[in-house]
This record gives structure tokens, C-alpha cells and sequence, in this order.
């Protein structure tokens, strides 16, 4: 299982929220380069990037960051947050990152998603963001009418190849993992699945391992110290 240490951005810096909560933010670094860097040097070979502003806004407003991190990391990175176009696609995909985020563009608009299946294969991955068993989107600002689970469904259907799934209510809380969610998720797709939210111990990261989970996200846990990342990173290995 891979693990994906993840870094937040808003106004250039590495920040995290509770509960995609705007309102609750705690700036952790003021150079996102010199974090990632530090995930490098503890054993991380892949890195997990959201552009905040992007995701509330509907645009990317720290491509150049992103950019640096993709060019002086090291790190196999993956980005979401506002992306909207095949245009923000190509930028990311041409400024070295791996593979690019569909969140808001991937609920609200089923044919763009395919085309940018057909497009661009792999390198586009999906997030599912639920919120009381429904779909969110626009930075989980705003709840859709879209059943969670329906909508993983369509997703592998439509040939996607990587799913990222969080439960917004454990996020940034470091209250623990939704592990039945990741169970039931694991159980009826294919595809590869990382899970994201809340995981706030070594032992969740191990079931979730266990489970067949292809990746975890790691943030919180990871700023605060609840989790070692160098060593969850071992245990993995």
C-alpha cells in the first residue's frame, strides 16, 4: 500500500482544515517545497496535493507551488482543486506531475469525465467526497443529490482507474478512519482505491493494509505527530 502524505494549500502555504471547514484552518508551513522535501527525506515516494483555493473557486490559484514541488521534490505527485479543464490538465501533466484530481467537474458533468478518460487514461483519477452518504463538491462547500456509492459505481464503469474516497466528517478531525466505508467500497470495486479522512494511527493504516486499500492518505496525523510518517512508511513496505 502506498502511502501519500499529503499537503493542503491555500495562499501558498500548507494548511489543514477540519471538516473541509474554510473558516477552521491551521497554517503548518509557510514553504510547502521545504514539507515536501521532508516527506522525501523520510521515505516518501509519492506525495497527495489540494489546491483549496482551486477547489473552492473552480480554478487553480497555486499552479506555480504545485510546479516547484513537482520540479524539486523528487516525489511521484498527484493534484486536485480546481480542475475544471483538459487545458489545467495538460499544465499539470507538462509540469511533471503524475496524475491529475477530477472532484467537482467529475459529479457535475459525467461527459466531461469520460472524455477526459479517453483523453488522458490514468493520469486523471477521481475523488469522491461524501458528506451524510452524498457526493460534495466545490471545495465541500456545497452538497449534490448524488448517492456516494452510485457515484463510485459510474466511475470505474467510465474506465477510471483510481478512486480517492473521504468521508468529510473524520477530516482533519483525528478522530479515526471510516472503516466500514472503505470495506464496503473495497468489496464492490475493481479499481484502485485510496483511502482519505481522519486516519489517526499506525493500527488503522495496518487495517486499511489489510482491507486491500492500494493507498492511504496521511495529513493531519502526520503534522501533529500521532503518526510517525517514516515509520508507517516501513510497516508498509
Amino acid at each position: 500500500m502506498i502511502i501519500y502524505p499529503a499537503i493542503d494549500l491555500y495562499e501558498g502555504k500548507a494548511v489543514r482544515l477540519e471538516q473541509g471547514d474554510y473558516a477552521k484552518m491551521t497554517v503548518y508551513d509557510d514553504d510547502p517545497v521545504s514539507v515536501a522535501r521532508g516527506f522525501k527525506a523520510a521515505g516518501a515516494k509519492a506525495l497527495h496535493i489540494v489546491d483549496l483555493e482551486g477547489a473552492r473557486d473552480g480554478e487553480p490559484a497555486n499552479f506555480e507551488v504545485v510546479a516547484q514541488i513537482a520540479s524539486e521534490s523528487g516525489l511521484s505527485i498527484q493534484v486536485g482543486g480546481g480542475v475544471r479543464t483538459s487545458r489545467t490538465i495538460e499544465k499539470y501533466l507538462s509540469a511533471g506531475v503524475k496524475r491529475v484530481i477530477l472532484g467537482t467537474a467529475a459529479a457535475s458533468k459525467s461527459g466531461f469525465l469520460s472524455d477526459m478518460v479517453s483523453e488522458f487514461g490514468e493520469a486523471v483519477a477521481v475523488s469522491v467526497d461524501i458528506k451524510n452518504g452524498l457526493v460534495a463538491i466545490k471545495g465541500w462547500k456545497e452538497v449534490s443529490n448524488r448517492d456516494a456509492h452510485e457515484f463510485c459505481d459510474t466511475v470505474e464503469k467510465l474506465g477510471v482507474q483510481t478512486l480517492i474516497c473521504t468521508d468529510i466528517s473524520k477530516d482533519g478531525m483525528l478522530c479515526g478512519t471510516n472503516i466500514d466505508l472503505y470495506r464496503t467500497l473495497r468489496e464492490k470495486l475493481s479499481i484502485e482505491l485510496i483511502a482519505s479522512g481522519g486516519v489517526t494511527a499506525q493500527s488503522e493504516v495496518k487495517t486499511l493494509s489489510g482491507l486491500g486499500m492500494d493507498g492511504v492518505i496521511l495529513g493531519t496525523a502526520i503534522y501533529t505527530g500521532k503518526i510517525d510518517l517514516a515509520e508507517v512508511i516501513m510497516q508498509c513496505q
